[in-house]
């Protein structure tokens, strides 16, 4: 059961969704524009650093509170998640915090998590990125792939190897974007999520001081794995809110609609569509909701709720959007509908913060390591 203070942060998350992106995601799409300004209008809400605590400048929500933030924006564009400030608040000393939460608060800074190369996607522990201890600093040489925000973002958590290969080698360091050695890719061509770049990062020779380095040696694995948790079930809001929205088009859109002398809505063939859609989603956002209260308890299931939330509402959320879609007939695939949009949208997010099979992965070894 939500509170009142949670309902009123999603009421007024939603209205902001509803007037500052919703009208203007069609084009940002289509002119491939990164809404940086809409951003730091929403970090006046507190919605710059979600989870960050209040005494480092962020609004100290738990994550129950974020999945109902995360939906509500998503109902207007589905692709917006938060990662970085979390990771400076939960991993970086004081110092750390002091330098950057403040600015990635406040979106005046942006940030960007750099963990998937060319040669390691879903087998992250396989990273090949190398941080070389030199006298008081480290050098950094490597490539990672597909970062949202790259080349915008000013602030970038990279994980390299300092160690020796597998989880246990892997160090997290605090990159700025006009550090010497760092380049980014071309902006990548991509089915959706079009209103956000995504680049490499290229890290050449790249020197930084020690206290660049994100908690000890070896722990950026850990570190990497908590992130992806969180990520996760931001994702998986964000695929809750977009098919909401399209439940939501596709319902106004059969009330207006008549053929055969009767509106299609008062059909009850797409009664019973609509019935399920609603259905599927309600049960994911209560999967969803469930996982955040784990995250937030501590519970040491709740790595494999979060797969689980992510996995079912990922692919619940992008099948709502596509029979939305088909819903529409030939409307929803035209652009000014923005039905189609949501799909190409959604689409990545059975890819993002782990394949839906590596979710089925973590999921199943919980099963069955007991049983081993």
């Amino acid at each position: 059961m939500l509170t009142k203070d949670q309902l009123a942060l999603a009421e007024v998350t939603l209205d902001f969704a509803q007037e500052q992106l919703s009208p203007h995601a069609v084009t940002w799409d289509q002119e491939k524009h990164f809404p940086v300004d809409v951003l730091r209008r929403a970090a006046d809400l507190g919605l710059g650093g979600v989870y960050v605590r209040e005494e480092h400048g962020g609004s100290g929500l738990g994550r129950v509170d974020g999945v109902l933030v995360f939906e509500a924006l998503a109902t207007g564009c589905p692709s917006i998640h938060n990662m970085v400030a979390w990771m400076i608040d939960r991993y970086g000393d004081d110092a750390q915090r002091g330098r950057w939460l403040p600015d990635l608060c406040s979106a005046d800074r942006l940030g960007s998590y750099c963990l998937t190369e060319p040669g390691a996607g879903s087998d992250a522990a396989a990273l090949r990125t190398r941080a070389e201890r030199v006298g008081d600093d480290y050098v950094l040489t490597g490539v990672k792939q597909f970062v949202s925000g790259a080349g915008a973002s000013d602030v970038y958590v990279v994980m390299a190897r300092t160690g020796a290969d597998g989880p246990g080698g892997i160090t997290a360091f605090v990159v700025e974007r006009d550090d010497p050695g760092v380049s980014f890719g071309a902006n990548e061509r991509k089915m959706g999520w079009n209103a956000q770049p995504t680049r490499q990062v290229v890290l050449d020779g790249v020197r930084i001081p020690a206290d660049r380095r994100l908690g000890a040696e070896g722990e950026g694995f850990r570190i990497a794995m908590h992130g992806l948790d969180g990520g996760r079930l931001g994702i998986a809001a964000c695929s809750l809110g977009g098919a909401q929205s399209a439940l939501d088009r596709s319902l106004a859109h059969l009330a207006d609609r008549e053929a055969f002398g009767a509106r299609l809505l008062d059909a009850q063939a797409l009664q019973f569509r609509l019935a399920d859609m609603a259905t599927e989603l309600a049960a994911a956002r209560a999967l969803v909701r469930q996982a955040a209260d784990a995250l937030d308890r501590g519970d040491p299931q709740a790595p494999r709720l979060c797969a689980m939330a992510k996995r079912f509402a990922t692919d619940t959320g992008y099948a709502v959007a596509d029979r939305a879609l088909q819903l529409h007939g030939g409307y929803g695939y035209l652009n000014e509908y923005g039905i189609e949009k949501i799909v190409r949208d959604l689409r990545v997010h059975r890819i993002l913060e782990g394949t839906n099979e590596i979710m089925q992965v973590i999921v199943a070894r919980g099963l069955t390591e007991a049983l081993r």
